[in-house]
């Protein structure tokens, strides 16, 4: 099986421009044609469940309402998980559960799937002895993180799921290779295309990446250095992930920064169909007001793709703010790049201490400033050189400073930069992109400290927030629905076939909820609050939350595709 695969990445790998797309879609074509079939030895794992545990711990769930994760209404019945798996589901007579089967009365809550994040930046604390429990990400409901997102990340992928298996995490890991990593780990934050022989060395950590576990490649593009990308560039890195992996991208703009909203979406939708593969527009937005309302145009470009065949998909945090850095948000990508040298001065830094280049500087700064609201709209969430400055607005300092709102913030870039929360969406854009069926529900959040900075409440919240928010308030989506893009709908996009469903076979990722309850408590004011109404919740089918009380458990595991697995 993984030998006819390499045979069309190989392949595929030495054709460039035009030439490669054809060809490439024809092999994959016929592949899928024989995978679908059963006609490649070992590919049957991929078109239906792993058969269930027969063995391990037992504990039957009984009389909760069941949402399955596919769409469909709740159901009311029970839930039987035997070691790591789903046992039964349904009505389950007691002469049919093990006689040393625990039973757990869920009578008026409701069981789950876990949810899976395919946009988490969770990675690097539940990399941490103090942080790997992971107690702020299961309280949401999430089982399953997708980690080095936007692009970033760790270009050694074995010796990062080396680290979080040796250690252990309280919840599921899923590894991305990033291709601004990949970028800079060969060009540094050199703006210029790369030579034939620099791509191929690119070419080959990516492949690397995914022959140690990746499920896809992400993208950064509105980042440095893959800011520094042309397409082409990341068209001919997705050979390497064709045709399982996904392309998860930040894109290269969300707003009218350089190419606009749906032109960012279109570059996303050409990777896709170039190789046949899924792609992803990541926390999909529009990005200040001078775009608000362009997500319908947006959107239909999707639904135009999709409905040529191409696997075109997104994924939403439900906020009306974002959050990055002052880098990020408002520093352009021209001042970020050049040689960087260990002990040496970044780019940045000598662009700031050049009069001339900072007055440059300073005049595309305030552009962004303004095409994101102004300065009212942005709150530093850290500020490592005085903390003191965290959760206050740009605008109040620079008031209390005495000086304008974009010189404020070029004193925070030369006291070593700040986090900031951006107020830059509509609810209208929020609403409309998240009821589309192919939005899947994400974070985009990190796991940090109780008590360290003012972090984005999407850190402690985003996933029940969809269902409070959105759900019970708004109306926005059903309650299936939600469910269904938190749960079977990304377990279909990134191939994860043994979980994201309530039914026989799957692993034992649950959650049991008081669904009323249920909701995020972080605020922007006061983000460190944990998420409220998780009664249970199994990972791998060991209880992380147990009567609404964490159990430190450790019972992730570092996730390997299921194209790996049938190696």
């Amino acid at each position: 099986m993984i030998a006819a695969v390499r045979t069309l990445k190989f392949a595929g790998s030495i054709w460039g421009g035009s030439r490669r797309m054809d060809a490439v879609n024809e092999l994959t074509n016929r592949f899928r044609v024989l995978l679908l079939a059963g006609l490649i030895p070992g590919s049957a794992c991929s078109t239906g469940p792993p058969p269930a545990a027969e063995e391990g711990p037992a504990v039957v769930f009984r009389g909760g309402r069941i949402l399955d994760g596919t769409g469909n209404p709740w159901y009311r019945g029970d839930v039987l998980v035997v070691g790591d798996r789903i046992s039964r589901v349904g009505v389950i007579p007691a002469d049919e559960v093990p006689a040393d089967a625990r039973e757990v009365d869920i009578s008026g809550l409701t069981v789950m799937p876990g949810f899976i994040d395919p946009h988490s930046h969770a990675g690097p604390g539940l990399a941490t002895p103090e942080l790997r429990e992971g107690e702020p990400v299961i309280r949401q409901g999430i089982t399953t993180v997708m980690v080095n997102p936007d692009g970033g990340g760790e270009v050694d992928l074995v010796e990062q799921g080396r680290r979080f298996r040796e250690g252990g995490t309280g919840v599921h890991v899923a590894l991305m290779i990033g291709h601004g990593a990949v970028r800079r780990e060969v060009l540094g934050m050199e703006d210029r295309p790369p030579t034939e022989e620099e791509l191929e060395r690119m070419a080959g950590l990516v492949r690397a990446g995914m022959e140690a576990g990746a499920f896809g490649m992400t993208g950064g593009l509105y980042y440095a250095p893959g800011s520094y990308a042309e397409n082409d560039e990341v068209v001919r890195l997705a050979t390497e992930i064709a045709p399982y992996g996904a392309f998860v991208s930040h894109i290269r703009d969300e707003s009218d920064y350089n190419i606009g909203l749906v032109a960012a979406v279109e570059e996303v939708i050409e990777v896709a169909e170039t190789h046949g593969i899924r792609g992803v527009v990541t926390h999909f937005k529009a990005l200040g007001p001078p775009v608000w309302g362009l997500s319908r145009e947006a959107t239909a470009a999707i639904d135009a793709a999709r409905a040529r065949g191409v696997e075109v998909f997104a994924d939403q945090y439900p906020y009306e703010a974002s959050g990055t850095s002052i880098v990020g948000a408002l520093v352009p990508r021209w001042a970020l790049a050049g040689e960087t040298m260990p002990g040496m001065p970044s780019p940045l830094e000598t662009r700031l201490a050049n009069p001339t280049e900072r007055v440059r500087l300073r005049a595309d700064m305030l552009v962004a400033l303004e095409r994101r609201g102004g300065a009212a709209t942005l709150l530093l969430s850290r500020h490592r050189a005085d903390t003191a400055l965290e959760g206050r607005y740009l605008s109040d300092l620079a008031e209390e400073w005495g000086i304008e709102p974009i010189d404020a913030a070029l004193r925070l870039l030369d006291s070593g930069g700040a986090g900031l929360v951006s107020f830059n969406m509509s609810e209208e854009d929020i609403a409309h992109i998240m009821s589309r069926e192919w939005t899947m529900g994400s974070s985009d959040g990190g796991l940090v400290p109780p008590g360290e900075g003012k972090p984005h409440p999407r850190f402690y919240g985003a996933f029940p927030r969809r269902i409070k928010r959105y759900v019970r308030e708004r109306g926005v989506l059903t309650l299936a629905e939600a469910v269904r893009g938190m749960t079977s709908l990304p377990a279909a996009v990134f191939r994860m076939h043994d979980r994201g469903q309530i039914a026989p076979g799957r692993i034992a990722d649950l959650l049991v909820v008081d669904i009323e309850a249920f909701g995020d408590a972080a605020t922007y004011e006061n983000p460190h609050a944990l998420a409220e109404g998780m009664v249970h919740a199994l990972v791998g089918g060991v209880f992380a939350i147990e009567d609404g009380e964490a159990t430190g458990a450790l019972a992730g595991e570092v996730l390997t595709p299921h194209w790996l697995d049938a190696e």
